[in-house]
C-alpha cells in the first residue's frame, strides 16, 4: 500500500470517527438526570426546614366539590348575553374552526339544559372520592378509588395512576376508572385496582405552579411524590397527550416504582425516531405492520395534518397568557376553543360536519362536564403555560426523550389520533416494548371515546408485564 493509500485510509477513519462522534452526540442515549423532589413551586416562600414542612402538609383531605349559587348566577347571565359571532361562510362547517352557527346551540344547551341540571352534574362528578394535599408548595387534587380488602380476594390486584392530558381533565376517566375498580361486575375478571387520578398540576382543582421552570419533568416530580405520599411503591401508569410524556417521564426516572407503562398516544421525539420515520416513509411495508400502513403513511398527509391542527401549540408555547386572558371569563369562546378539539382529534373527517361530529362519539354532557372544570377552576391559562414551559431551553436540555427506560411498555394506536409512531421509533426509547395494538375507531380521547376498548388494551398489557 503506497503512503498516500494509508493516508487517505487514516483520514477516512478520522473522519468517520468524528461524523460518528457528532452523531452519537446529537441522538445516542444519554444518563437520566437527577431532579430535586424538593424543589420549590408555590406562591410563599420556600419553608426552611422541609421535614417539618412535610409533616405538616403530607394529610391528604377530603375534598367535596360545591359551588355557590351565585357562581352559578354568574355564569348564566354570561351565558346569556347577546352573541355576536361572525356567521359561518357558506358552506363551510368546522373547517375555519368551531362553527359559530352550532355555538350558539351549545350555547343553548348549556344555558338552558345542563346548567339548571348543574347539581345533578355536580353529584356526578363527585361520586368517586375526591382528595387535595400539598406537594412542594402547590395544592394538588386528585380521585382515589381504593379496592376494600373483601373485594380483593380471588383478584389480582394491582395500582394504577391515570394522567389525562390537554383540553382534557380527570373527567375523561369516569367510565374507564369504572372498568378498573370493578369488584363483582364480572365474576371472571380477576384484575381490580387501586385508581389515582390526579389533576396535572395547573388543571382542573390542581394548583398551577407560581414560578417559571416548571415543565412535564418537574410535574413527575410531584406525582411521583404523591404515589409515594399514598403509599404505592408498586404501581402501573396509563397515560394520553400530556399524560404521556409525564408517564414516560415516570417510567424513565422512577423505573424502580413502575410496573408497567401504558399509552394510547405513545411518541418518541428523538431526533433518531425523526430520521427513522421519514426514512420508513420510502419502505412503508417493510417498517408498518401488514394492514396498517396506513396508520403511519404517508407521512406527508401526517405532517401537513398537524401543521393545520397545531396552531393552538404555537400559541400555547410561545404566548399562553395571552391565549388565557381571551378564554377567561369567556364561558362561550372556552367552550369553543375546547370543544373544536374534541370534534377534530377524535376524527379528522369530523371537520366536514356541521356539527363537527361532537355527539357522534360523546355525550354533551360529558363535554360539558369537562368544560365546566376548566371555567369553575379557572384553569385555562395555568394549564396552556405547560405548553411553554415543555419547549424551554431548560426541559430540552435534560434530554429525557433520550434516555432509555426497561421498564415495560405499551402502546394502544387509535387511527383518529394526532400522529403515530411505528415500534422501531419507539424501541430507542422504551427497551422493553412488549405490547402494540391498532384500533381503526377511536380517537386523541380514548378512556372518553372508547373506555371499555382502552380498559381491555390495558388488561392485555398487563398479562403480558406478569409473563416477564
Amino acid at each position: 500500500m503506497s503512503t498516500i493509500s494509508r493516508l487517505l485510509l487514516i483520514l477516512l477513519a478520522i473522519g468517520g470517527g468524528v461524523v460518528y462522534r457528532q452523531l452519537n452526540e446529537l441522538w445516542g442515549d444519554v444518563p437520566a438526570p437527577t431532579l430535586d423532589a424538593q424543589q420549590w413551586w408555590g406562591k410563599e416562600a420556600s419553608p426552611k426546614d422541609y421535614t417539618a414542612y412535610l409533616a405538616k402538609t403530607s394529610k391528604v383531605l377530603d375534598s367535596p366539590l360545591a359551588y355557590p349559587e351565585s357562581t352559578l348566577k354568574d355564569l348564566r347571565q354570561q351565558l346569556n348575553r347577546t352573541l355576536r359571532l361572525a356567521p359561518p361562510l357558506q358552506g363551510v362547517a368546522f373547517q375555519y374552526g368551531f362553527n359559530s352557527d352550532y355555538l350558539k346551540e351549545l350555547v343553548a344547551y348549556w344555558r338552558d339544559d345542563y346548567l339548571p341540571r348543574w347539581r345533578e352534574r355536580e353529584a356526578f362528578l363527585g361520586q368517586f372520592n375526591h382528595f387535595t394535599t400539598e406537594i412542594q408548595g402547590l395544592n394538588t387534587h386528585f380521585l382515589h378509588l381504593k379496592v376494600k380488602d373483601e373485594h380483593k380476594v380471588g383478584k389480582q390486584h394491582y395500582a394504577i395512576l391515570l394522567l389525562h392530558g390537554w383540553p382534557g381533565s380527570v373527567r375523561e376517566f369516569y367510565e374507564f376508572a369504572h372498568l378498573l375498580h370493578q369488584t363483582q361486575l364480572d365474576a371472571n375478571n380477576k384484575y381490580i385496582f387501586d385508581v389515582i387520578a390526579p389533576s396535572l398540576p395547573g388543571y382542573g382543582w390542581s394548583q398551577g405552579s407560581a414560578r417559571p421552570g416548571f415543565g412535564p419533568a418537574q410535574m413527575t416530580v410531584i406525582l411521583h411524590n404523591l404515589m409515594m405520599r399514598l403509599g404505592y411503591k408498586k404501581f402501573f401508569v396509563h397515560g394520553g397527550d400530556v399524560g404521556t410524556i409525564v408517564g414516560s417521564h415516570m417510567a424513565t426516572l422512577y423505573p424502580e416504582n413502575v410496573l408497567g407503562f401504558h399509552s394510547n398516544m405513545c411518541t418518541n421525539l428523538s431526533p433518531k425516531s425523526q430520521v427513522k420515520g421519514w426514512l420508513a416513509n420510502l419502505w412503508p411495508s417493510f417498517f408498518a405492520p401488514s394492514g396498517y400502513e396506513d396508520f403511519f403513511f404517508p407521512k406527508s398527509k401526517e405532517a401537513s395534518f398537524m401543521i393545520e391542527e397545531s396552531g393552538y401549540f404555537h400559541l400555547q408555547a410561545t404566548k399562553p397568557d395571552t391565549v388565557g386572558a381571551a378564554l377567561t371569563d369567556n364561558p362561550v369562546g372556552l367552550a369553543a376553543y375546547i370543544l373544536e378539539k374534541f370534534s377534530t382529534w377524535t376524527n379528522a373527517s369530523y371537520r366536514a360536519l356541521p356539527d363537527g361530529g361532537l355527539t357522534k362519539r360523546y355525550t354533551l354532557d360529558a363535554l360539558f362536564d369537562n368544560v365546566m372544570i376548566y371555567y369553575l377552576t379557572n384553569s385555562i391559562t395555568t394549564s396552556q403555560r405547560l405548553y411553554a414551559e415543555s419547549w424551554s431551553n431548560a426541559q430540552r436540555a435534560l434530554n429525557l426523550e433520550r434516555v432509555p427506560t426497561s421498564v415495560p411498555t405499551g402502546c394502544a394506536r387509535f387511527k383518529g389520533d394526532l400522529m403515530q409512531f411505528l415500534d422501531t421509533q419507539l424501541e430507542d426509547k422504551f427497551r422493553k416494548l412488549i405490547h402494540s395494538t391498532y384500533y381503526r375507531r377511536g380517537g386523541h380521547f380514548a378512556a372518553l371515546e372508547v373506555p371499555k376498548v382502552l380498559y381491555e388494551d390495558v388488561i392485555e398489557f398487563i398479562k403480558k408485564v406478569e409473563t416477564l
